[in-house]
């Protein structure tokens, strides 16, 4: 989940308190599975990435929207399956990641799609919709900070896409445990030596950096003894460790095509 100012952790807080029965809505995955009977959900999910995202990780989804059937094909197997229900399908680290990377941008493009909610809207988009993962429901919030998170692997934060402008870019292909390494490299190189998430203002001794780095910070603390350190490992040009850090404010609009 991304950053959420103070009255959106305001109004999540009078959800708790008058109950979350009043304020959380489920957002129902695909209830007819005849109609992804011969759909390989991998497959689907794939067909998704190089069809709607383009070279630059836009979305379309007015598209989306008037062909969904590869989606819900995807976002339907999601709601079944999960490496809490069936473990021996993922039997590894990297399957599991692979899984929640690829999910949490489903279950999110599907969000878009079928809530009628944009992320601009971020309590309600983060927070109160609820979406179906191996059978339990859950916010985006909650997916991310309670189960992609405590897995350790801070590069998990250059692919997973909430469907902004803020994001790091939408890859246009799954993530797959085989190939889950180098594909965490790729995006977090692609992260780091974009102008629009890196800008230097040499002048000032200064790095302005993706606000994804001061909402997470302490997941990239763990890896190393800076911010500009941890970029370092992944940017072309190197930043001169002794410079300040700011931070660019996180564009929440729909990073659509």
């Amino acid at each position: 989940m991304k950053h959420v100012d103070v009255r959106s952790r305001l109004a999540v807080l009078v959800c708790l308190v008058v109950g979350v029965g009043g304020c959380s809505v489920r957002v129902k995955p695909p209830t007819d599975p005849s109609r992804f009977a011969m759909v390989n959900p991998d497959e689907a999910w794939s067909r998704v990435l190089e069809k709607r995202v383009d070279d630059r990780g836009r979305i379309d989804f007015a598209g989306l929207k008037a062909d969904s059937k590869d989606l819900d094909a995807f976002v339907y197997w999601i709601s079944e399956v999960s490496p809490e229900t069936d473990p021996g399908r993922f039997p590894t680290r990297e399957a599991k990641i692979a899984y929640y990377l690829n999910s949490y941008n489903a279950i999110a493009m599907y969000n878009v799609v079928n809530s009628g909610v944009l992320p601009e809207d971020k309590t309600s988009f983060f927070y109160i919709r609820e979406l179906c993962v191996g059978g339990s429901y859950t916010s985006l919030y909650t997916y991310e900070n309670s189960v992609v998170r405590p897995l350790g692997e801070p590069r998990v934060h250059f692919a997973l896409n909430c469907m902004v402008r803020g994001c790091p870019r939408l890859p246009r292909v799954p993530f797959r445990a085989d190939q889950l390494d180098a594909q965490l490299d790729a995006a977090a190189k692609v992260f780091f030596n974009e102008e629009r998430n890196v800008v230097l203002q040499p002048e000032r001794k200064v790095v302005r950096f993706n606000s994804i780095l001061d909402f997470y910070t302490s997941d990239f603390l763990a890896a190393a003894p800076s911010l500009i350190e941890y970029a370092n490992r992944y940017r072309t040009s190197k930043i001169a460790t002794d410079w300040s850090v700011e931070f660019i404010p996180y564009d929440f609009t729909l990073n659509s095509q």
